[in-house]
């Protein structure tokens, strides 16, 4: 004996081709999503005195303007990225290793520009750093 199968009233959706859709979709931004590295910078902050600073003649200092543009001796580097600032310092640099660093930052420079110096003196093996800023006049904060 033959049975019969009820139909049944309900409309069925199958949910199978949407699961594969939304997993093709999560894979495809996993691997074209690009994940950005974040280093390490260490640093030893110098500890605040009243005493004048000596005066070093050897010394890297990096100019980082209100627009975030750097100057490395005196002269602009080309552009902001990363690597053509190493270059800039490697090429100031020569074969002087040991030299302290100095960014001097307007005081409207973005923290980009700053963390990006500072990033890249590390990157280059350069350890003294110091972060050039103006001292208080009596009554202005």
């Amino acid at each position: 004996m033959k049975l019969r199968q009820t139909p049944s009233d309900e409309p069925e959706v199958n949910l199978t081709p949407l699961i594969d859709v939304v997993f093709i979709l999560l894979i495809f931004f996993m691997v074209s999503t690009t994940f950005q590295r974040e280093s390490e910078i260490k640093i030893e902050l110098p500890e605040a005195s009243a005493d004048a600073v000596e005066d070093r003649d050897e010394v890297l200092e990096i100019l980082i303007d209100a627009e975030g543009h750097f100057f490395i001796g005196g002269e602009q580097v080309v552009n902001t990225e990363l690597e053509t600032l190493k270059g800039a310092i490697r090429k100031f640099l020569g074969d002087r290793k040991e030299m302290p660093v100095v960014i001097r930052a307007d005081r409207t420079t973005p923290y980009e520009a700053v963390i990006r110096a500072m990033d890249a003196t590390s990157q280059l093996g350069l350890e003294k750093m110091s972060l050039a800023t103006n001292q208080p006049e009596n009554g202005k904060e």
